[in-house]
């Protein structure tokens, strides 16, 4: 009893430091004058963080003045668990927790202080209900002349980190996290264990090094006892600021209690290897399944643009892309809009579908907010794609407050300046992201754009794939890039994407890094600098000899040198470049490891393309080749038609040396009624419980009865592909813009088609006023016959049936729908004649 009393007795005079803190570490002073509340932060015996207020007030209470302390108690933490990614898979928390109660006029407040060895942090326990949460008192105080490096605020969190002070620092909103260096102590600022019981918040510099704490909601609705998210300050050198967990630490266990089928890894991502075009091209997604396939990369991300025929479910390629991609090993992940996933209802109607089609992952984006209404949307769709055992990908979305403990299938975030922006990416701001964004939680930078214009090089851009930790490392070359740079793709089909252990080797933020990314018996580092050239240690790793493989800018390229050291090595580094290095035991003569990638083989047919009217059949032959330097056991060749088709049988080899090829020749006929337009028909190669193959294009349309005849047109749409309007496939019709197609007539009756905007333009579905926007117009000898409504994206096909009678000069006319031709594709679907 004398001890609690000495206790209390001593924090209502001044001073209270818990007991159980280690020395070395950061401490909490939690100090009481005038019925007011503050909270310094000192390491070594030095302040860091300035005594800084702290309270909370709501509709009925304020918890900032006034306040009595009533007792304390302390609890030791201590606590194991595993992540699914990360710095390190396997956390151990060792921490002790100090419980201030305060007593004030509006009822109870507790503030919960945890102090562990990388930092302090609080939060605030209301334990009566006392209405809305109208303000924070909590604000940080800095020495004005620390060094500072911040991001200004944005929704997103895209926006570059700078060098400025503490107190220099313009009067504006900054981003979580910021970092601080007071003397040769560091602090990183940022808060954890946020969901939809509170709002998001960020930091406003009020002037002289105070960031108060901003919340993003005026008011955040209470219903009950409040727990507030942590204020938290990972606090101490460099690599502990770096190495730093505190922010998963302070969140809630796993909430998934099944994580077998959470697997991190690298992905193919092809947005900046050509945009939305190249989202809406089987062909092209295919090429990028085959290069992830022979890399062992685990998946392919199909970005924004895939599903923007409003007819998505019934047309989509992604069904066949994913039974494509899961015979090479390769799952695919597939861009969400926010606005299509944002009620209950939308994600009960269209998450389903994707987990059906057997989609692995989603990249959802653009929640662009820290509101409590938005973080209840996180609450709810958490649960269900871990239901669903879909990996998430979050962009235009908040930072990681320790949500890869809490929901461990999200495996990253975007919330960075990344390599989408087209300026702001100076290596300054590449070489200070280790020291802030990514000490909190995964981050989908995107590095590996190799084919674009860059500020750092080749070496530099290659170090970001270790120097950035992502769950699923979204790489962002195009294959020919890659393949370009050997020694890049020798060093990324080794690299995984989660880590057993993480250490800063060296640095300083906006300046150079070296950072050792261990997994398993091996270890990843990656080293880049802003500015000038240089040189770089890397420093041995552990006792012993290591063979060290780097990998650096050369005169001409990338080079790769070899070292077996048991100390110090140096790595020049160019100008704005950078280097990874490849490190094991030396038991080997290399550090490389079978990727574990399919084989390399070829499939060769013929013919390219056929025309095809039901019942019809054709020869097809093809020649299956191992192009790979291992032989081939097991392999059957052969086509995979449509339902209702038929095809001769397979041929079969026991085994295909490298070099050798399997020959097949198969006849294959056309079902009685068969799915009409493009459909492709793959001669597959199986082996190794893996497939290879390619296809002969087949054309299938209707014959029409006698008397009709097709207008002369096109069978494909302005895009390449099969017509289609409001989910309705052709065999035969007009795909094109705004225009007039004029035909001459002889004795013709009737005129018939089925019209609409073609589904494979950008219709945006889910945004209004998006999409094309057309008017059909048929006239006879520049008469208008007949005038369709408007039709828009979403629209259903529209039979038209003309009176021709007479009629000797026919015109089939497109026009704008009033809002501009943007989009405005059109079809006239078996557009025929009666004669």
């Amino acid at each position: 009893m004398a001890v609690r009393v000495l206790a209390v007795l001593a924090l209502v005079l001044g001073l209270v430091t818990p007991a159980q803190a280690s020395s070395a570490g950061p401490r909490a002073v939690v100090r009481v004058e005038g019925g007011a509340v503050s909270l310094a932060v000192t390491h070594r015996g030095k302040t860091v963080v300035e005594p800084s207020p702290v309270g909370i007030t709501t509709e009925r209470a304020d918890f900032t003045t006034g306040l009595t302390l009533t007792g304390q108690s302390r609890r030791a933490i201590f606590e194991r668990y595993r992540t699914t990614s990360g710095k390190r898979r396997d956390r151990v928390v060792r921490a002790a927790e100090t419980t201030y109660r305060f007593a004030a006029a509006g009822g109870r407040l507790d503030l919960v202080v945890r102090e562990s060895s990388d930092g302090v942090a609080y939060r605030y326990v209301l334990p009566q209900n006392t209405g809305a949460v109208v303000e924070e008192a909590s604000a940080f105080v800095l020495p004005a002349d620390s060094v500072a490096w911040l991001a200004k605020f944005r929704r997103d969190y895209e926006n570059p980190f700078l060098r400025t002070t503490a107190g220099g620092a313009e009067q504006a909103e900054y981003m979580h996290p910021a970092l601080f260096q007071v003397g040769g102590t560091y602090a990183l600022i940022t808060e954890s264990d946020v969901d939809g019981r509170y709002s998001g918040a960020h930091l406003a510099h009020a002037g002289g090094g105070r960031y108060q704490v901003r919340l993003w909601d005026e008011k955040v609705a209470v219903s009950g006892a409040l727990k507030t998210p942590w204020r938290t300050m990972i606090v101490g050198s460099l690599a502990t600021v770096v190495e730093s967990t505190l922010v998963d630490d302070l969140a809630p266990p796993s909430r998934v209690r099944d994580t077998s089928w959470i697997e991190p890894g690298p992905a193919v991502w092809t947005w900046l290897a050509g945009g939305r075009p190249v989202q809406q091209d089987l062909v092209r997604q295919k090429e990028f399944v085959d290069y992830a396939a022979a890399r062992g990369w685990p998946y392919v991300v199909v970005d924004a643009g895939w599903y923007d025929d409003p007819n998505w479910r019934r047309t989509s390629f992604i069904p066949e892309l994913v039974r494509y991609a899961s015979a090479r090993g390769v799952g695919i992940h597939t861009w969400v809009r926010f606005s299509s996933v944002d009620t209950a209802e939308k994600r009960a109607d269209y998450l389903p579908w994707l987990h059906r089609w057997g989609v692995r992952g989603l990249k959802i984006d653009f929640m662009d907010s820290d509101g409590q209404e938005r973080y209840r949307w996180y609450d709810e769709i958490l649960p269900e794609t871990a239901r669903l055992h879909f990996l998430i990908n979050f962009h235009g979305a908040t930072l990681p407050h320790g949500i890869h403990r809490t929901w461990p299938h999200v495996m990253t975030t975007e919330a960075v300046h990344g390599a989408e922006k087209a300026g702001g990416l100076t290596t300054s701001h590449l070489t200070a992201l280790p020291f802030t964004r990514n000490v909190v939680g995964g981050m989908d930078y995107t590095p590996g754009g190799f084919h674009r214009v860059r500020s750092n090089t080749d070496g530099g851009e290659l170090a970001l794939t270790v120097l950035y930790e992502s769950g699923v490392q979204n790489l962002a070359g195009r294959p020919d890039s890659y393949d370009a740079r050997p020694w890049a793709r020798w060093f990324l089909e080794q690299a995984p994407a989660a880590w057993d252990e993480t250490r800063l080797l060296s640095g300083a933020p906006g300046s150079d890094v070296v950072m050792a990314r261990r997994s398993g018996d091996r270890w990843f580092v990656g080293g880049a600098v802003a500015g000038a050239a240089r040189t770089l240690d890397l420093p041995a790793l552990g006792g012993g000899t290591w063979l060290v493989e780097v990998v650096r800018d050369g005169a001409a390229g990338l080079v790769r040198d070899t070292h077996v050291t048991s100390g110090k090595l140096t790595v020049p580094v160019a100008a704005d470049g950078g280097f990874v290095a490849l490190v094991c035991r030396p038991e080997r003569s290399t550090c490389a490891r079978p990727t574990g990638g399919v084989p390399s083989t070829s499939v060769v047919v013929s013919p390219d393309r056929v025309d095809l009217v039901p019942g019809q059949a054709f020869e097809m032959s093809g020649t299956f080749t191992n192009t790979s330097d291992r032989a081939l056991h097991g392999v059957t060749f052969a086509p995979r038609v449509p339902s209702g088709w038929s095809a001769s049988s397979a041929v079969r080899a026991a085994r295909v040396a490298p070099g050798e090829s399997l020959t097949g020749r198969w006849t294959i006929r056309v079902g009685a009624n068969p799915v009409v337009g493009l459909t492709d028909v793959p001669a597959v190669a199986r082996f190794a419980g893996v497939e290879a193959e390619k296809a002969t294009r087949a054309h299938v349309w209707k014959p029409l009865p006698d008397g009709q005849v097709y207008v002369a047109g096109t069978d494909l749409s302005v895009e390449g592909r099969t017509l289609t309007t409001g989910g309705v496939r052709f065999g035969k019709g007009i795909g094109t813009t705004p225009a007039d197609r004029t035909v001459e007539l002889g004795t013709c009756s009737r005129f018939d088609a089925v019209v609409g905007v073609d589904d494979e333009v950008d219709g945006r579905v889910d945004r209004a006023a998006a999409g094309g926007t057309v008017v059909f117009e048929v006239l006879g000898d520049g008469r208008v016959l007949h005038t369709s409504p408007l039709r828009r994206s979403t629209d259903p096909a529209l039979p038209l049936n003309v009176d021709v009678s007479g009629v000797r000069l026919l015109t089939l006319r497109v026009t704008d729908g009033g809002d501009g031709t943007s989009l405005d594709h059109a079809v006239w679907g078996d557009a025929r004649l009666s004669c």
